[in-house]
Formats: C-alpha cells, structure tokens, sequence
C-alpha cells in the first residue's frame, strides 16, 4: 500500500480526543450517499466540497433534475463539481483547489487512478456489503436474492481494481426472511453513515491499521454485478424459497417480472404459503382471492403486483379488476 496511508487497528479501536479536523471532499448520487454527506457535514470535519453527477433529465417534460447529493449539498451551501468526464484536466484542477485532506465516495462512478490518489490521506469508499463479499454495484440486491441471513458495511481504501482496497472497518446487520432489498437498504443507510464518520475520526488521529481483503478466510466469494432486465426473470422451476429470495430481492428496484400472456406482470411481494397440491412451474391458482403460483418445489403467494403500464397494487385490488377465468390455472412464464 503507499506509505502515505495512516494506519490503525481494524478490529478493536478506540477514538482518542486528540483529533485533527480533515478537509472532506465528497463524492456521490443517491438519497444512500446523503446520509453520509449529512453526518459528515454535521460533525467536527469540513466538507469542503461535494462531487455528484451531471444533472439527468426525467419524467414526462423531461426537465433536468439534480442527483439527491446535490440537492442537500444546494441546500447546505456546499461547493459542487459535475464533472461530465471524471478524467478531464480541467476537474483535476478544480478538485486539487480544494486542498481536501481526504477523498469520501458513497454510491459513485469509478475514479480513474488520477483521482484517487490526489489527497494526501487517500481515497475511502463504503459499501453495502461485508467484504470481500458481494463487491460490485448490487450488494444488498445479491445478499436478499441468496437468501444471506446477515450483510453490512465496509469502508477500504480505493484500490485500481473495483472494491479491493485495504478495509478499515466492517459492522455487520441481520437479514429479516421477508424483508426486502428496500428495507435493508433503509436501515443499511443509517449504518453505514455512523461506521463512515467513526471510520473518517480515526484517520484524522493517524494511528490507524487495515487488513487485506485476501486475508480474509471464508469459502467461495460471491460477487454482485448489475443487475439487467434479463436477469429479473422469475425462474420459476426454483424452489419457493429461492423465488421468494429472488422476489424480494429485487424489490423496489428492479423488479422481478414475468409473462402472463402478452403482458409483462411485476411481482413486489411475495410469502410462502403451504402445498397446495402438484402443478406444472408457473402454474396460478385463485381461491379466496388469494394468488398462489406454484414452484418446482412449493408455493408462494402473490401478495403485491404490478400489470405493464399500471401502478403497483396489492393482489387483492388486481383480482377485483380482472376475470379470474382468464388466470386461473394458467402458466405464467420465464
């Protein structure tokens, strides 16, 4: 690692008083980056200026909307860089002018080696995962569609290779079985802010050590690219466990789907339900206005959904609205 790097204990710290404000620059998009931002901003350390991506158009006028990290950093008089490209001369001088001690990334684009070695104390990241575990850009998804039973957080130095660096700190959280990628993500939120700051005070007292990734033990690594449409698919010659997984997973964003006709039907919620007797995969059953499909092994029931072009609905109100004839005992497909 480069010598420049402070060092600390990384399992068993203690905070010492004696503590250096640092200059933060920050980088990030999403609503998970701002509380990040917003404990960093309210604690003894500066944050000297904050870096998000360019503004996006959206919705039906398609008017150009901020990410949610610049809207707290507008609201909060923090400087803002937009960078188009994050390997322009020109952003490498505005970056440098801020003269931060140390480089923040929350849920960003991947910083070109020019970027993170700028500040004389490195660059850190947090992810949503329990390293080296699950890197990539859909941790909390691919922990939920696994059927993990526990996940968390790490902050590490960026590294050229994408969620390698030296780890700082970890703190770990429990997986609910129905809980949903949405719901983790909320609590995983909060978590990861509170670990980020304690992890940013102790590099500010420069007695810190970290531990390589590859000397963590464990059995087979599991990654987490990004997820595509193609890979929503309900698979339902999956047990009911793994669609249940697989559902919740995928909830809010994207979203599992399947075909039910020509239509593509969303799936949000789904629970295991008891058999209800040997159907084909896909199979659909309605009694009670209840929706139950069977799996290769077991049933769930549908409990939320969503019909192409429609809003999202419970079961209940979807079956009120449509001929149970026409889905009763239908296939629906993968």
């Amino acid at each position: 690692g480069r010598s420049r790097r402070p060092l600390f204990n990384f399992w068993n710290m203690e905070i010492s008083s004696d503590m250096k404000p640092l200059r933060i620059a920050f980088m990030g998009t999403p609503d998970f980056a701002v509380a990040s931002l917003k404990t960093l901003n309210e604690s003894e350390h500066q944050i000297v200026g904050v870096v998000t991506v360019p503004d996006k158009a959206s919705g039906r006028g398609q008017k150009l909307r901020p990410s949610p990290v610049k809207q707290y950093a507008l609201e909060h008089e923090l400087p803002i860089l937009q960078p188009p490209k994050l390997k322009a001369d020109e952003f490498h001088q505005k970056l440098a002018n801020w003269n931060a001690d140390l480089f923040v990334v929350v849920a960003f684009r991947m910083l070109p080696e020019v970027v993170w070695r700028t500040p004389p104390l490195g660059t850190i990241n947090l992810h949503g995962s329990l390293l080296p575990n699950y890197r990539g850009a859909a941790p909390i998804h691919w922990a939920v569609i696994n059927g993990e039973t526990e996940t968390g957080v790490t902050t590490f130095f960026i590294e050229k290779e994408i969620d390698t660096g030296d780890m700082i700190q970890q703190k770990s959280m429990s997986i609910d079985p129905d809980e949903t990628t949405g719901e983790i993500h909320d609590r995983m939120m909060k978590l990861g802010a509170d670990v980020l700051l304690e992890t940013v005070d102790r590099i500010a007292q420069g007695n810190a050590k970290t531990q390589k990734q590859d000397d963590v033990v464990q059995g087979e690594r599991r990654p987490a690219p990004k997820l595509f449409k193609s890979d929503c698919i309900i698979p339902w010659d999956k047990t009911n466990i793994e669609i249940h997984n697989f559902i919740r997973g995928l909830n809010p964003f994207p979203g599992a789907w399947t075909k039910w006709g020509n239509q593509i039907l969303k799936v949000h919620r789904s629970k295991l339900t008891t058999n209800r007797g040997s159907e084909n995969p896909g199979t659909v059953i309605i009694e009670n206005n209840q929706l139950f499909v069977s799996c290769d092994m077991g049933w769930i029931e549908v409990i939320e959904l969503q019909v192409q072009g429609k809003r999202r609905m419970t079961t209940s109100v979807f079956l009120n609205g449509v001929d149970h004839s026409k889905l009763h005992k239908q296939v629906l497909q993968s």
